[in-house]
């Protein structure tokens, strides 16, 4: 008789320090960007012993928020940036709120004064998880050693699952130094933080009734397509090359649709083609297709395609009708609602 058992989950004593760099080594993370400070000298010490993680130094902490950045636009994956306390973490202010509002994954360490100096106004001190609360997609101060590899873990889940976005993670010196028992991502639960992927069945029928039954659509697509995987680009592809209907796109949604073709409009907005803001203004059907409505696109919100029907795919419940209204939402993944 075979007995099945439960795999056990590898747990290691290590200092804080040590737990940052296996979290990120665990990850998948090969490069990392950052600007040494004192209060992160002990990750910077641990990372010395790991010649695979490739470590950019910047000259200024937002070039190391703006590089990660652009490492994960360039590839896909989750940026991260590693910066000390106080002004190093509010010099990734800017960076942090590029990447929310551009939907960009990217985990930010910071270092903090030791615990007990926390809110006496110590040297380097800021109230880092308060200044980003309302720029990141999430924020953590990490007090316990014990929980420090499942934030890590869990910061990496949050950053890069639904739209993704900075998730910040402020780390004491004192923790950097303390030693703990470090978890495995194996063996950390997943938080209750599961956006919707899948479209709704009645949404999709519905969207197919407006496309069978339009004159004159036109597909607005944005950085959503973009940031769905190759996948969606390609499934964008297939439903132009079957129904015939001209493409724009945001900034953010450039490159998900090859500007060579003979039905690509271009970019929208104010800093767009003619030919794609006529083209959205006249259609009697727009499918925005990851993009939100970009005040820089609509321009006055009563005068922007005002005879059209809207259909809006985004993974951002939020999104949706927060700026036009619309009629058929459909709350899901690009690639999984084309």
């Amino acid at each position: 008789m075979t007995v099945k058992t439960r795999k056990k989950t590898e747990t290691r004593l290590m200092t804080g320090a040590e737990m940052v760099i296996e979290a990120l080594r665990e990850q998948g993370v090969d490069v990392l960007f950052g600007y040494p400070g004192g209060a992160v000298l002990p990750i910077y010490d641990a990372l010395h012993s790991a010649p695979e993680l490739q470590h950019v130094l910047v000259r200024h902490e937002q070039g190391a928020g703006h590089a990660a950045e652009g490492y994960a636009r360039s590839t896909g994956k989750c940026g991260v940036a590693l910066v000390t306390s106080g002004p190093g973490a509010t010099n990734m202010v800017t960076p942090i709120t590029d990447a929310m509002m551009d939907s960009i994954p990217m985990v930010v360490i910071c270092g903090q004064v030791p615990t007990h100096l926390i809110g006496t106004d110590a040297f380097q001190e800021a109230d880092t998880t308060g200044i980003t609360r309302s720029c990141a997609k999430h924020n953590y101060l990490v007090t316990d050693v014990d929980q420090l590899a499942r934030t890590i873990h869990e910061a990496f889940h949050i950053a890069t699952s639904g739209r993704p976005g900075p998730v910040v993670i402020d780390v004491p010196k004192d923790v950097q130094f303390a030693n703990g028992t470090y978890v495995g991502k194996d063996g950390v639960h997943k938080p209750t933080y599961s956006p919707r992927i899948q479209p709704q069945p009645e949404a999709i029928a519905a969207a197919a009734d407006l496309i069978t039954r339009a004159k004159r659509p036109v597909l607005y697509t944005g950085g959503g397509v973009i940031n769905s995987g190759p996948r969606a680009s390609e499934l964008l592809r297939q439903l132009q090359k079957e129904t015939g209907i001209p493409v724009t796109s945001t900034l953010m949604g450039l490159g998900a649709f090859p500007a060579s073709h003979k039905d690509w409009l271009g970019m929208v907005g104010m800093h767009g083609s003619f030919e794609a803001n006529n083209a959205m203004h006249d259609c009697d059907l727009m499918l925005c297709v990851g993009a939100r409505f970009d005040d820089r696109v609509t321009g006055r919100i009563d005068a922007f395609s005002p005879n059209s029907k809207k259909l809006h795919i985004d993974i951002d419940p939020s999104s949706i009708n927060k700026i036009v209204r619309v009629d058929v939402p459909i709350v899901a993944n690009c690639a999984s609602a084309l």
